[in-house]
């Protein structure tokens, strides 16, 4: 059996999971056996929206050994602290990798490190046949738990705007939040939203990957707290990176479409990044 934990949580929102996801969804395919372990039930829920029906919560990542068994192997996707939990995981499973925190991370014992550069997209945002529809669609990502969007409300005022909430919004938060877009979409409709979408702004890291397939003119505000990839690895991508909320930059970026001369995000292939 192979396991999936991806730290999940309403004040660190769901990328991690989204990611997973998009593995799992490919190893299953190949007829490995797989779970996914994540930090609370709404995540499981995604979980199965998502494509990944068997999963587990456990409460960190220093109780996988609850759950997976000697023999097993574990993908570890957090910026979590183990408190020296790996060792005995590198000893007790039988393949053991895990996310790099940092450019300058590297394997400490027996395990397999998957690189920053390591990008995870479902097969089905490369199916470009959606229909486009022309609008700016902003997520900044599953979780808004300083409620950034509403302290930073003129300058949404100044686009017109298509929200999509994220999971873990709140009821009063979002009647305050309809007052500043002209849409606000449900987080059911996440994949749907991206694969038919022009242009996205978001801070999410993984949704400017999922959208950049998908064909739509992507930006990407970088918010130092929420950032999972390095900037440098998205503009590799055709993915615009603006410093936060700049209205000026980003009226800038939404009127240029950049050339496709950049690389050209593949598919996952998990025999090259797991075996």
């Amino acid at each position: 059996m192979l396991y999936y934990y991806a730290n999940t949580g309403h004040k660190i929102g769901l990328e991690r999971l989204r990611r997973g996801a998009a593995l799992l969804n490919k190893l299953n395919v190949q007829g490995v056996e797989t779970q996914l372990l994540v930090n609370d039930f709404r995540a499981g829920l995604v979980a199965r929206e998502l494509g990944v029906t068997e999963y587990v919560t456990i409460e960190g990542i220093q109780d996988i050994d609850a759950i997976a068994q000697n023999g097993d192997s574990i993908i570890m996707d957090s910026l979590e602290d183990d408190h020296g939990r790996l060792v005995k995981y590198c000893q007790d499973f039988k393949q053991v990798w895990r996310f790099a925190h940092d450019s300058n991370d590297s394997a400490i014992h027996s395990e397999k490190v998957l690189g920053l550069d390591t990008v995870l997209v479902d097969d089905t945002y490369f199916d470009t046949d959606m229909q486009k529809e022309e609008r700016i669609l902003f997520f900044l990502g599953d979780a808004d738990y300083d409620k950034t969007i509403l302290g930073n409300a003129d300058f949404f005022k100044s686009f017109d705007m298509e929200l999509l909430l994220g999971n873990y919004f709140f009821v009063k938060y979002e009647d305050d939040l309809a007052k500043l877009f002209s849409t606000l979409h449900e987080p059911e409709e996440y994949e749907d939203l991206v694969k038919s979408t022009t242009r996205v702004v978001t801070a999410s890291a993984q949704t400017a990957f999922d959208a950049k397939v998908a064909g739509a003119n992507v930006v990407y505000l970088a918010l130092p707290a929420r950032e999972m990839y390095e900037r440098t690895l998205l503009e590799s991508y055709g993915i615009t990176v603006i410093e936060g909320f700049d209205v000026d930059k980003l009226k800038e970026s939404l009127q240029n479409n950049l050339s496709n001369d950049r690389q050209v995000i593949e598919k996952i292939d998990e025999e090259k990044i797991l075996f």
